[in-house]
């Protein structure tokens, strides 16, 4: 568990995640990360819960269509 501080940013207030945090999820400046909040407080993760839905069909599809596929890419 890792203790960040609060700072005021403007007029927001914000975070900084240690070195070894981004390193480890390969986070870059810019990039979007997601707020879950729980009953127990919140989580801050660049899990994003639509890129899964779009990976998942494209699975789907990639499975269903893999024959047709490799033939158009040749």
């Amino acid at each position: 568990m890792k203790t960040v501080k609060v700072r005021k940013i403007g007029n927001s207030y914000g975070i900084t995640l240690p070195k070894e945090v981004v390193e480890r999820y390969h986070l870059l400046e810019g990039e979007t990360v997601q707020i879950i909040e729980g009953q127990d407080g919140f989580t801050v993760t660049p899990y994003d819960p639509e890129f899964l839905a779009w990976a998942r069909a494209y699975e789907r599809t990639n499975t269903k269509y893999r024959d047709t596929l490799k033939a158009l890419a040749e």
